[in-house]
């Protein structure tokens, strides 16, 4: 039988993972925490006006809920080589095959996890939430506007119950500067 493959899903792959899946399904991963401090060139804004995009930081003590993808074993190949493409691009990620633990199930799996190089030129953890929502409320980019992002985002993180102050906190800014009625993270 052919080894499974896993992706986990935190930030745009929740909601467009770009690749067929098998399974979609809560997970936790336990030492890192989702957070906007990734600038973004190619999608949400440009190498003139870079947007900010959410990164997998390692952080002891901490976790991150959500999306788990089960990849048939035949396509694995094929999702492996999109998510490279899309991922690694900038080469600012790790590609990482970390633990996740299914919420459903709390079955223990390994998923292909992209980290944030914290060491990389786009690598954006020294900014202050006021300046994050400050780029967040005005960068667009290829993919979108980078408020769509926050916005697609907390819809997912809602829809999983995750409760992510910090992001909450951002996205209060950006609806204040942008001037938009978008919803909050109140579950």
């Amino acid at each position: 039988m052919a080894e499974e493959f896993w992706v986990f899903g935190y930030g745009s792959l929740m909601w467009n993972p770009g690749f067929d899946y098998v399974d979609r399904i809560g997970a936790e991963l336990q030492g890192y925490q989702r957070s906007f401090c990734l600038a973004s060139v190619r999608y949400r804004g440009t190498r003139d006006f870079p947007g900010l995009v959410l990164a997998l930081e390692p952080m002891q003590g901490t976790c991150c809920r959500g999306i788990a993808f089960r990849v048939a074993p035949e396509r694995a190949g094929e999702a492996l080589d999109y998510l490279r493409e899309r991922e690694m691009g900038t080469a600012s990620y790790f590609e990482r095959r970390l633990p996740l633990t299914l919420l459903e199930s709390g079955k223990r799996v390994t998923a292909v996890c992209y980290v944030v190089d914290t060491l990389h030129a786009q690598y954006r953890g020294h900014l202050c939430d006021e300046d994050r929502a400050q780029i967040i409320a005005k960068a667009h980019g290829p993919a979108g506007s980078n408020r769509e992002y926050l916005y697609k985002t907390i819809e997912h993180l809602e829809a999983l119950k995750v409760e992510e102050p910090a992001i909450q906190t951002i996205a209060d800014r950006v609806v204040a500067i942008a001037g938009d009625d978008r919803p909050s993270l109140n579950l």
